[in-house]
């Protein structure tokens, strides 16, 4: 649970920071291109993606457990950063810092979490992971929820009170400085619980047993040359880049979507992300971790792939169907959407990719491979958000049908991860990771 919590603040960052967006708008007065801009240069993309490729050259260097003794403390400046930001420039710090942070963690997390799990147990212990990382976005929410009734909000001018729950330009900076609040409060208790953590046993032999200490560069390189994995990386990308652009685009960007082309306010994004959140976090452990090392891999991802392309599937053919910012107005495709989409997501392809990365490469370079896929993952995501959001949409908040284009292109995504991920399902279900390894590539000295 210690490592899951790595999860937890990754989602819970990426939320606060989508919440926060329409409040920092107001409040610092930018438009639509640094709301895409810091969408694409924190834990959602090229933070993450940065983080990541370090925090692998890292974890498989020095150990899983060496990065925990440091890493929540940079993820602890940055929220805090965010937290207390006054303008511009302190946003973009904070958020740069903490997405940074949330990539590093995750070759490590994972990793850490194959590694010292049983051949029976492994998907298990992956789908609780999973179950805590969707509790972040669940628990900030949650928390905005509460927080839209109870907090007012501002008229344009900053100064003038509306009542609490109504929707105006500055609702929301109080509420976001608290939910940043939080998540600082988490990470300095994780940190203390992760540093304490046994050094993953399987990393300490296979390191130990090393005849030749080589740089990552080289070992990286070598396993680069390697056919067996250059297809692996292919098949992995393919399932879960196409997957994560529209993951990413549901978790950054569609409350600023409610807002902005369906005039939702504070109260419903929250009511329509505790729902979509829960769902998700009940999935994971009812589905994945329940029957994720017993049911054939290849039927769960496809379930969950064919309800996660029918969620959009109905954005893009019925839209958003909004008229005004209240709970009433909102559309049944919305609740279409979130339904399917949180669902699907329990047991969706980041369930399967945190699982297969760690299985399909050897324990040498195994947070490094992992760290080399985030990067692409996260860095395709970072420049879709720039695109999506700029070229793609434009100022969805005066032309909402601008939305339309991005739905069909997650449609068409989606599609590919289906296809890919049930075609080329790989079966390495009750193996241990030594078998795997042997199998795929012989016996590694």
């Amino acid at each position: 649970m210690a490592v899951s919590l790595t999860n937890f603040l990754d989602s819970g960052c990426i939320v606060a920071s989508s919440l926060a967006l329409t409040a920092w708008a107001a409040a610092f007065n930018f438009g639509s291109a640094w709301t895409a801009i810091l969408g694409a240069i924190g834990a959602n993309a090229f933070g993450a993606a940065v983080g990541a490729l370090i925090g692998g050259f890292l974890t498989d260097k020095f150990g899983r457990t060496t990065i925990y003794k440091y890493n929540l403390l940079v993820y602890a400046a940055g929220v805090f950063i965010a937290m207390v930001a006054v303008n511009l420039p302190m946003v973009v710090v904070g958020v740069v810092l903490s997405g940074l942070s949330v990539g590093a963690g995750v070759p490590a997390s994972w990793s850490y979490i194959s590694e010292t799990s049983t051949s029976t147990k492994r998907a298990s212990n992956i789908g609780i992971s999973q179950f805590a990382w969707s509790c972040g976005p669940a628990i900030i929410f949650i928390l905005s929820l509460v927080m839209s009734f109870i907090i007012p909000g501002f008229e344009s001018d900053g100064t003038t009170l509306l009542p609490a729950g109504t929707y105006g330009p500055f609702d929301g900076m109080l509420a976001t400085r608290l939910l940043f609040l939080v998540l600082f409060i988490v990470a300095l208790i994780a940190w203390n619980l992760q540093r304490q953590l046994q050094e993953s046993a399987d990393w300490a032999e296979k390191n130990a047993a090393a005849t030749e200490k080589q740089s990552f560069g080289k070992m990286m390189a070598t396993a680069l040359k390697n056919p067996v994995n250059v297809k692996t990386i292919i098949f992995l990308v393919a399932v879960y880049l196409t997957w994560n652009l529209a993951a990413g685009t549901n978790g950054q960007f569609m409350p600023y979507l409610y807002a902005a082309a369906g005039n939702i306010d504070a109260t419903g994004q929250s009511l329509l992300g505790v729902v979509q959140w829960v769902l998700v976090a009940v999935c994971s452990l009812a589905i994945f971790s329940r029957f994720g090392d017993i049911v054939s891999h290849r039927v769960l991802f496809g379930a969950s792939a064919l309800l996660a392309l029918l969620s959009w599937v109905a954005i893009a053919v019925f839209g958003l169907a909004i008229q005004s910012g209240d709970t009433e107005s909102m559309g049944w495709v919305l609740w279409v959407y979130v339904i399917l989409w949180g669902i699907s997501a329990g047991f969706s392809a980041q369930c399967f990719y945190a699982l297969w990365g760690t299985e399909l490469f050897p324990t040498q370079y195994r947070g490094g491979a992992q760290g080399i896929m985030f990067f692409l993952v996260r860095g395709a995501l970072g420049i879709w958000s720039l695109v999506g959001v700029g070229a793609i949409m434009g100022d969805i908040s005066t032309n909402p049908a601008g939305f339309f284009p991005a739905a069909v292109i997650m449609c068409v995504v989606l599609l590919i991860s289906l296809v890919v991920g049930v075609i080329w399902c790989p079966k390495t279900q009750g193996k241990t990771l030594d078998q795997i390894t042997e199998e795929r590539y012989g016996k590694i000295e």
